[in-house]
């Protein structure tokens, strides 16, 4: 993981994107959002305070889920 960097400089991320890795970005609260550089970055809707710093963090593993069950034979 790198420093946190201030949100004012959200526009640089684009020269630190890096292949498998994304950035973290937090808000006053502590709340946390997982993203791909972005210009002008979303923010989700039940963010009540304005971002105020990111950092560039490795991109979590893919979750596969279980295959789906066959279905079941009639009777």
């Amino acid at each position: 993981m790198s420093d946190w960097i201030s949100y004012d400089r959200w526009e640089e991320c684009v020269r630190l994107e890096r292949p498998g890795y994304v950035f973290e970005v937090t808000n006053e609260e502590g709340q946390s959002l997982f993203t791909p550089c972005a210009i002008p970055l979303q923010l989700p809707f039940d963010w009540t305070s304005p971002p105020t710093r990111f950092r560039l963090v490795a991109e979590a593993p893919p979750r596969r889920s279980s295959p789906i069950p066959a279905p079941e034979k009639p009777r």
